[in-house]
C-alpha cells in the first residue's frame, strides 16, 4: 500500500473476506511532493517581502524604524542588548612588509570573548578608513587547537593596511579560538533554540557592533569612514550588520545571501548552518536586508556557480533592492560583480570588493595591482596562550536571548483577563503569525464508511489550508462521549496494520486499541504523518523543519493550527481533547485559541517548552505553565502525575480565582 493512501481493510462476516478502502484524497501525492508544493505556495507568499509594493520614498522611511526594530528582535537583540567594558586586550603584534597586526581580544558581553586581528600600516598619519572583516567558514586547526577562521582569511587583512586602512579581521563564535555552536538545528537536534528565539547569527551581529564600537575608540580610525566585507558566513554577517547599523557607510557582502525561492524551494538552506539565519518572525524576504542598508554604498559580489548562493536568486535580490534604492535616488550607490566560478574566495571577486571600499571610504579610484596574499604563519596569529576560564561562549545559546520568568499568580480577574490578553496577543504574532488567515470554517469530505463488528469507522478529508489536506478517522462504537486526538506515527502505522489482516483480527494491541476505542473517537493524522509524512530520511527530515522556520512557521506550530481546524470542524461542544507528550502541549495551545473544547486528557505532557512542542519565539515571553493556564480558562485539564508541575502554575491561579477545583486536575 503507498503512505500516501490511507486505507483500512476488515472483514464483516466470519464466513467471507470482504475488502474495502476508505481512501484519503484519492488523486493525493506523496508526501514529499505535496510539502515541496507547500513550500512553493508560502515562498511566493513570502517573496520581496515587506519591500514590495513600496511607492515612494515616504512610505519606505515611515517604515524603515519599525523594519529596523524587527530586524534586532530576529536576530535576538530586542531588547538592544547594554554595551558593557569590552575590556580590549592587545596579547601581542607581529610586522612584515610595512603591515602591524595586533592580536586582540576584547568582549562583547562579560566572558563572551571575540578573537581577532587588528592589521594597520606601519608608518601613518592621521586618522584612517578602517574595514571591519568578518569570516566564513575557513577552519583552522594544528594539533588539535583552534586557530580562529581570523588566520585563514590573513591575507584581506594585510591588503587593506598594506593600503592605507585599518582593517580588523575578527573570528566566529563557532571557529574562533573559544569554539562555540552554530548547528544547533542543522544537525545537532537543538530545536530548543528556536523556542528561546535565539540564532547563532544574532552572536555574530552584535559582535561585529562592539567590533565597529572598537574601532571607533580607536585614535587611528575615522570613526566615519567604517567599511565591511567578508564572504561565504562573513557575506551573511556584513548583510546583518550593515543593515542593523548605520556606522557602517560601505558594504561588499560576498557570497553571503540570495532570496527565499532559492533557500526554501531549491532547497539551499540545506548547506547552511543557522548562522546564516534569522528568526524570521515577520515572515520577510532576504531583500529586506539590502533594503535596510540603502542609501548607503553597497555591492552584492558572487559567483556563477555558486551552489549555495545561486546566480538567480543573487541577482533577484539586487534588482529587489534596486527598487528601494531608486526612490533614494541613488541607484549608483548600489553595485553588483558577477564573476566566474563556485563556491571560493578568489582574486577576482576580491579586486571589486577592494575598489569598491576605497572608493567610497576614501574618495579614490585605484589601480588594483597588488595581490592580496597572507604575510604571516597562521600559528604566530593566535591570540590566547590558554584559554580564559572565564568564557561563555561555548554557552552562549542558553543566555544570549533572554527568557521569561515564571509569571506571578494574578491578584484579581481583572489582572489575569489583561495578563491572559497580552500572551494571547503576542502568541498570535511572535509565535503563529505564520498562519493563514482564513475566516471560513473547514468543511469534512467524508471518504467512506465501512463497520467491523459493532465498530464503525469513517474517513474524512479534512483541508486545515489551501494545500494541505488530512485524514480525519471517526471510530464510533457508541455511547457518549466525543474525543479528538491527535495521531502521530505509531498510530498510523496501527492503522495501516489493519489493511494487512483481510479475514482476520488485527494482531497487535495498537491496532486493537483503535477499534475499542470508546464512545465516539476522532483521529486526526497530524501533518507530516502517515499519508503526508514527507521525508523517512532524518537529515532531510531536519532540513525541512528549518525551511518552516525560515517561513516564519514551526511543524508544532503548524500542528497547532490543524488542531484547531479540526476541533472546528468536529463541532462538538463537548469536545475532549486527548493527547501525549509534544502532541499534548499542542492540544494546549490549540485550546487557547478554541473556546468550544470542554476537556484536555493530558498525559507526560511537558513542563518546560524546551521539551517541546517547538514554537517561535515562545520562551522570550512565557512557557507550558501559563499555556496551560489560558487553556484552563477554556476547558478542563487532567493530567497525569507525571506531568503535576506543567499544571501547578493554572492551579494556584485556579485556587486565587475560585475557579471550579476540578478545572484543573492530576490523577491519583
Amino acid at each position: 500500500m503507498s503512505r500516501h493512501r490511507l486505507v483500512l481493510s476488515v472483514a464483516l462476516a466470519l464466513s467471507a473476506a470482504i475488502y474495502f478502502q476508505l481512501t484519503s484524497s484519492a488523486n493525493a501525492e506523496p508526501g514529499d511532493a505535496a510539502v515541496q508544493k507547500y513550500f512553493e505556495a508560502e515562498t511566493a507568499a513570502l517573496t520581496n517581502q515587506p519591500i514590495a509594493g513600496v511607492t515612494s520614498l515616504d512610505e519606505w522611511k515611515s517604515k524603515r524604524e519599525r523594519y529596523h526594530d524587527q530586524l534586532k528582535e530576529m536576530l535576538g537583540l530586542e531588547p538592544w542588548p547594554e554595551k558593557t567594558d569590552l575590556k580590549t586586550t592587545v596579547t601581542g603584534t607581529l610586522e612584515a612588509d610595512g603591515v602591524v597586526v595586533e592580536k586582540i581580544h576584547f568582549q562583547s558581553r562579560p566572558g563572551l570573548y571575540v578573537t581577532g586581528n587588528l592589521y594597520r600600516p606601519a608608518k601613518s598619519e592621521g586618522r584612517l578608513p578602517a574595514i571591519l572583516y568578518v569570516c566564513g567558514h575557513g577552519k583552522v586547526v594544528e594539533n588539535g587547537v583552534s586557530l580562529g577562521n581570523k588566520t585563514h582569511y590573513q591575507h584581506h587583512g594585510a591588503w587593506f593596511a598594506r593600503h592605507g586602512f585599518i582593517c580588523l579581521t575578527i573570528d566566529t563564535l563557532q571557529l574562533g579560538e573559544i569554539e562555540g555552536l552554530h548547528h544547533g538545528t542543522h544537525n545537532l537536534g537543538m530545536w530548543w533554540w528556536i523556542n528561546r528565539g535565539y540564532t547563532p547569527a544574532g552572536v555574530e551581529a552584535w559582535n561585529c557592533v562592539r567590533a565597529i564600537d572598537l574601532l571607533q575608540a580607536r585614535d587611528d580610525v575615522d570613526p566615519e569612514k567604517i567599511g565591511v566585507t567578508g564572504r561565504s558566513g562573513g557575506g551573511a554577517y556584513s548583510w546583518y550588520i550593515a543593515a542593523l547599523d548605520d556606522r557602517i557607510k560601505a558594504a561588499v557582502p560576498v557570497a553571503g545571501i540570495t532570496d527565499m525561492q532559492n533557500h526554501i524551494v531549491d532547497g539551499c538552506i540545506n548547506g547552511h548552518c543557522d548562522c546564516m539565519f534569522w528568526v524570521n518572525t515577520p515572515r520577510y524576504d532576504f531583500s529586506f536586508l539590502p533594503a535596510l542598508v540603502a542609501p548607503r554604498p553597497l555591492m552584492i559580489a558572487n559567483t556563477d556557480s555558486d551552489p549555495i548562493f545561486p546566480l538567480d536568486g543573487v541577482t533577484r535580490t539586487f534588482f529587489e533592492a534596486r527598487d528601494i534604492y531608486s526612490l533614494y535616488d541613488a541607484k549608483q550607490n548600489l553595485g553588483l560583480c558577477i564573476v566566474d566560478g563556485g563556491h571560493a574566495d578568489t582574486q577576482p571577486l576580491r579586486v571589486p570588493a577592494f575598489y569598491w571600499l576605497s572608493r567610497h571610504l576614501k574618495g579614490e579610484t585605484p589601480l588594483i595591482d597588488v595581490p592580496a596574499t597572507p604575510l604571516f604563519a597562521k600559528k604566530d596569529l593566535k591570540v590566547f596562550a590558554e584559554l580564559p576560564a572565564d568564557e561563555i561562549n561555548t554557552k552562549i545559546q542558553e543566555t544570549f536571548v533572554p527568557v521569561a520568568p515564571p509569571a506571578e499568580v494574578p491578584a484579581s480577574e481583572t489582572a489575569w483577563k489583561s495578563q491572559a490578553a497580552e500572551l494571547r496577543e503576542k502568541l498570535l504574532t511572535k509565535s503563529f503569525a505564520g498562519w493563514p488567515k482564513l475566516e471560513s470554517a473547514p468543511q469534512l469530505k467524508q471518504v467512506a464508511v465501512i463497520q467491523i463488528g459493532e465498530t464503525k469507522v469513517t474517513t474524512f478529508d479534512l483541508e486545515t489550508q489551501p494545500g494541505v489536506t488530512l485524514p480525519l478517522l471517526l471510530i464510533d462504537n457508541g455511547g457518549a462521549g466525543v474525543t479528538l486526538s491527535l495521531a502521530d506515527q505509531a498510530d498510523w502505522t496501527a492503522i495501516e496494520e489493519l489493511n494487512a489482516v483481510v479475514g482476520a483480527p488485527p494482531k497487535s494491541d495498537a491496532a486493537k486499541a483503535l477499534l475499542s476505542l470508546p464512545g465516539r473517537t476522532y483521529l486526526l493524522v497530524q501533518r507530516g504523518v502517515g499519508p503526508t509524512e514527507w521525508s523517512q530520511d532524518k537529515k532531510l527530515e531536519t532540513h525541512i523543519r528549518r525551511r518552516f522556520l525560515q517561513l516564519g512557521q514551526t511543524v508544532d506550530g503548524m500542528r497547532v493550527w490543524d488542531a484547531r481546524r479540526a476541533i472546528q470542524a468536529i463541532g462538538d461542544p463537548k469536545l475532549t481533547i486527548s493527547a501525549a507528550g509534544v502532541n499534548a502541549g499542542v492540544a494546549v495551545y490549540a485550546t487557547i485559541f478554541e473556546p468550544s473544547v470542554a476537556k484536555i486528557d493530558a498525559t507526560h505532557l511537558p513542563a518546560d517548552e524546551r521539551d517541546g512542542p517547538i514554537l517561535l519565539n515562545v520562551r522570550r515571553f512565557m512557557n507550558m505553565p501559563e499555556a496551560v493556564a489560558l487553556a484552563a480558562e477554556n476547558a478542563a485539564i487532567e493530567v497525569d502525575a507525571e506531568s503535576a508541575a506543567a499544571v501547578a502554575y493554572a492551579q494556584a491561579v485556579g485556587k486565587q480565582l475560585k475557579w471550579p477545583a476540578d478545572q484543573v486536575s492530576v490523577k491519583k
